[in-house]
């Protein structure tokens, strides 16, 4: 997805990664109104660094824009 769309994802936003779970598994608390979004987009071209997938921004729940998608998964189980 790098580059292609912010990929949204499930984890509530925080400006840091104080108080993160370390297992993986995604931050999630009450009334959680931003969610991250990862990899950056088509939109910022013209910062490279924001096209990383390491590149990390927010946005609201209910916000709709064509460079904000996200990917269907699941855990497969053997």
């Amino acid at each position: 997805m790098h580059g292609n769309v912010w990929e949204w994802v499930e984890d509530c936003y925080k400006n840091n990664y104080n108080g993160a779970p370390t297992d993986g598994s995604a931050l999630i608390f009450p009334n959680c109104i931003n969610h991250v979004a990862r990899g950056g987009s088509w939109i910022v071209w013209q910062v490279p660094q924001a096209t990383r997938s390491a590149s990390r921004g927010n946005y609201a729940k209910d916000n709709r824009r064509a460079f904000v998608g996200f990917r269907v998964a699941r855990t497969l189980i053997p």
